[in-house]
């Protein structure tokens, strides 16, 4: 349960979503910063780039992503099961990926294995001052 308050800690500092799914036996995700800077020719813009670890069986919650974001997923190990929007719900292997246009609701972000870790690296590009990065889905 420590770790768990720590690693919030760190991602709400970050602007991050790193909350349980439900109840206290939940798993969810890990999210780091990997890279964050201006785009100097496109003004008012930022490239944002997280890496998001899921523990085997871990997910994320239905959640929105700042109002202005573009979103670049590709997975970098294990399985992500995805959906957004009403899209179809898809696991993506590493070496794959897919994107989510700015307000999309993605409803399912977890690890498709109960057994294996998995990892995403998410690129985002955003308006310079749009937060939260993460709106958790209630």
């Amino acid at each position: 349960m420590k770790t768990r308050t720590i690693i919030a800690t760190i991602c709400a500092a970050l602007g991050i979503l790193a909350t349980p799914v439900s109840g206290h036996d939940s798993k969810t995700e890990t999210v780091t910063k990997k890279f964050e800077a201006a785009i100097p020719n496109i003004s008012g813009k930022s490239l944002l780039a997280v890496e998001v670890d899921y523990a085997p069986g871990a997910a994320s919650p239905s959640h929105t992503h700042a109002k202005s974001a573009f979103i670049y997923a590709y997975v970098i190990s294990g399985a992500i099961e995805s959906q957004v929007n009403d899209g179809e719900t898809r696991v993506y292997r590493a070496g794959e990926s897919w994107s989510e246009t700015p307000g999309a609701v993605h409803s399912i972000s977890r690890n498709a294995s109960k057994t294996e870790p998995a990892k995403l690296l998410a690129v985002f590009i955003l308006d310079t001052n749009d937060n939260p990065l993460t709106t958790p889905i209630k």
